[in-house]
């Protein structure tokens, strides 16, 4: 991983001054440090016994996420320690933050929300910005079987499957694509947002978090067009609206 000294991006970067960090400064800032770090798709889909993977030198959107919120809970804690960190993403990453097999890592990130919300890792305030409730059939993960390499055995398959007529049965709450710019000052920075999408058995197909540069809102994730964790170039909601699978977004506010 690059260091802030190594990474040209972290470089113009103005020092930050001394003071007392908001828990969304804190997730912001802890998010900056892994600017220009590779972006990788599949870092956790191993085959074998699960078991808890950490990569902090490359990222799909949601490990970079987990990995934040996991650091800001060492922050939080006073606790700063390899295996505390692990505790932490094992914690958030599984389901009740026990892993006991392949279903049990929160693959749906609606799944994700809901379990983070019980864990009180984060509260989902999707609701309160307008969101409309929503159902879909989840089934992603098993009809594209041949990209997961763990579900080349039949029992994991079936389990998924289980998890996935749960979640089917679900409702999440949804702020649409054509509302996010009439509700934006209710997102605040170092909020997690996470994308909809209409592509047929998936419920998010993004993530990221939401930060404030002169103004303006953006997302700082993860990203796979930039092939690094980056800001992005455009405002949330122009973001949104140039994606048509994209359409709305949840939001939750780290706790």
């Amino acid at each position: 991983m690059k260091t802030p000294a190594e990474n040209p991006k972290n470089q113009t970067r103005p020092k930050a001054r001394k003071r007392n960090f908001s828990p969304g400064d804190l997730v912001v800032e802890t998010g900056r440090f892994f600017l220009g770090v590779p972006y990788q798709e599949g870092t956790l889909e191993k085959t074998g016994r699960e078991k808890l993977i950490v990569n902090l030198r490359a990222f799909d959107c949601t490990t970079f996420v987990e990995t934040v919120l996991a650091l800001v809970r060492c922050a939080a804690s006073g606790k700063f320690s390899a295996p505390e960190f692990r505790r932490n993403l094992r914690h958030i990453r599984y389901r009740g933050g026990k892993i006991d097999g392949y279903a049990s890592r929160l693959h749906y990130f609606t799944d994700w929300l809901a379990d983070n919300q019980k864990k009180k890792v984060l509260r989902d305030i999707s609701r309160l910005l307008g969101g409309v409730r929503e159902r879909k059939e989840i089934h992603f993960i098993t009809t594209h079987s041949e990209r997961y390499a763990a579900l080349s055995r039949q029992t994991r398959t079936e389990q998924m499957r289980q998890t996935e007529r749960r979640l089917s049965r679900r409702s999440f709450y949804t702020i649409g694509s054509k509302r996010v710019s009439q509700m934006q000052d209710g997102i605040q920075p170092g909020d997690i947002v996470a994308f909809t999408t209409n592509q047929e058995g998936l419920d998010v197909a993004h993530v990221g978090f939401a930060v404030r540069e002169r103004g303006r809102l953006r997302l700082l994730h993860a990203s796979r067009r930039e092939g690094a964790v980056a800001v992005s170039i455009e405002t949330l909601p122009a973001y949104l609206r140039r994606r048509g699978n994209l359409t709305g977004i949840l939001v939750a506010r780290p706790l």
